[in-house]
């Protein structure tokens, strides 16, 4: 029989889901970049579209799910965020490709890059690395939003040249937090620091002790 005052908790290993995050990060990077310089144009844009939200938003999503189930609060929000943020551009390109600018489209991305700030400064104070990811994604969106309210065309391009500069970082962390896992400890530099180095290198009752006042485990959110 279980002690009502001393429940038991069962915690759930789960494989990393930040590799495949990253991975397909990168992908829809590529393609947004593509888009920015005019690479991707015309009727592509519509196969653009299919691709962010039949490719990209699912495996994203996926990622999403998987960290809020591995407990990493920061990560889930921000896998979570970009997911349906490709299903969103996706849509929004299968359905009128061939609209150049949106003033909804530019509140949207504002929106999006100043909400991307607070997950910036919590990232910065675990892993580094994917704070670096998120600034420069929350600029990437800030130079979109900046061209659909109006700016010149060489916003845009900066914004895909930042956007394939995304796709380069996106397929280093992928690649880093991917051999991390397989050895089991940091190989390519992540910057983890606090409690994110503690969680790879620390005790585990140590990690754990905090378990009982966690999301999912206390009574309240």
């Amino acid at each position: 029989m279980s002690d009502p005052e001393h429940p038991a908790v069962t915690v759930r290993p789960y494989a990393s889901p930040l590799p495949l995050g990253f991975f397909c990060f990168g992908i829809g990077m590529a393609l947004l970049g593509g888009i920015g310089l005019g690479l991707v144009d015309g009727d592509q844009l519509r196969t653009a579209g299919i691709l962010l939200a039949g490719f990209v938003f699912p495996l994203e999503f996926l990622a999403a799910v998987m960290a809020f189930l591995a407990r990493d609060t920061g990560a889930a929000a921000a896998l979570g965020l970009f997911a349906t943020s490709w299903l969103g551009l996706g849509v929004v390109h299968i359905v009128a490709p061939q609209q150049h600018t949106s003033v909804a489209l530019g509140f949207y991305l504002g929106a999006f890059a100043l909400t991307l700030v607070p997950l910036i400064v919590v990232a910065f104070l675990g892993k580094a690395l994917l704070g670096i990811v998120l600034t420069v994604s929350a600029v990437r969106a800030a130079l979109s939003a900046a061209y659909q309210f109006g700016a010149p065309t060489a916003i845009e391009h900066a914004g895909g040249w930042v956007a394939f500069a995304l796709f380069a970082l996106a397929l280093y962390a992928g690649t880093a937090f991917l051999v991390e896992d397989v050895r089991q400890r940091t190989t390519l530099p992540i910057l983890r620091r606090a409690a994110a180095r503690q969680a790879l290198e620390g005790d585990l009752s140590r990690q754990n002790a905090r378990l009982p006042h966690e999301a999912g485990v206390r009574n309240q959110l």
